[in-house]
């Protein structure tokens, strides 16, 4: 079985060390195999901040696949915001803002969402889009295909829907045709697996919460997800939502959500 850590929206520069501890904790019982962040690393794309991050970020013990969210491209410093967006990510998390990791058991793909000239709203172009669907084409029946971006693609409350990535319909339309099993965000600080209905395949948004910020969405905890997939066992997935608890001072599984992706076209 392998196992994914998503996490996303950790705001370094408001982070809490002992959910920050928590989460170490859970990632050495877990042990995953991949840890993807969703965007939204910093609070205000500063250095100190970045660095913080990705010296977190390593302690988790696993390899990371990480994208921006609107948060790591500098806010109040507008030259640096127009002339070089993505300097100060690429510092700490390298200059390929759309990584993708490949192996027996995964196809991971990073979209990079954010745009320099808007300060929240998210874009996925034709060409984004397209790419993503010809890496999907060309994914290995045995492999779960996971695409992860920062705002969401489908949202489950009308206050939501504000933050919709651009081109949403068009781009769950064309990743459902090539295969696409899992579309992972963050952005709204609100967790859910929400299936999606009258495509061309099943798939499934997964939202995460905010790991480790003071920033919680009122009523909503810390919250991270773990994916488990045994291609081997009837191409089970599983979907964990793994939520801090004040009491505990840990996390624990608050939600279990089994999926069975489809291998072949069902029709809309």
């Amino acid at each position: 079985m392998s196992v994914l850590l998503h996490i996303s929206d950790t705001h370094f520069g408001t982070e809490q060390a002992p959910v920050m501890a928590a989460l170490l904790d859970l990632a050495a019982r877990q042990r995953p195999d991949l840890v993807v962040l969703s965007g939204d690393i910093t609070q205000r794309a500063r250095p100190a901040q970045f660095r913080a991050a990705r010296a977190f970020v390593d302690r988790l013990g696993a390899p990371v696949l990480a994208i921006p969210g609107n948060h790591d491209i500098p806010l109040l410093d507008l030259r640096e915001r127009l002339t070089r967006p993505y300097a100060r990510y690429a510092a700490a998390f390298g200059t390929d803002l759309e990584p993708v990791i490949a192996a027996p058991e995964w196809l991971v793909i990073g979209v990079n969402t954010t745009r320099a000239w808007r300060h929240r709203k998210g874009d996925l172009s034709i060409a984004q889009i397209d790419r993503v669907a010809q890496l999907l084409g060309a994914a290995a029946a045995g492999q779960l295909r996971v695409v992860v971006v920062h705002q969401p693609l489908a949202v489950t409350e009308p206050r939501d829907r504000p933050h919709l990535l651009y081109g949403h319909d068009e781009a769950v339309r064309v990743w459902a045709e090539a295969g696409a099993d899992l579309l992972l965000g963050g952005h709204i600080h609100l967790p859910y697996t929400l299936a999606l209905h009258g495509q061309a395949r099943r798939l499934w948004v997964v939202q995460a919460g905010t790991a480790v910020s003071a920033r919680v969405r009122p009523g909503v905890p810390n919250s991270v997800n773990i994916v488990r997939w045994e291609p081997a066992q009837g191409r089970c997935c599983r979907v964990e939502r793994w939520d801090f608890m004040g009491r505990e001072q840990a996390f624990v599984c608050t939600l279990a959500t089994a999926l069975q992706p489809d291998r072949e076209p069902t029709g809309a």
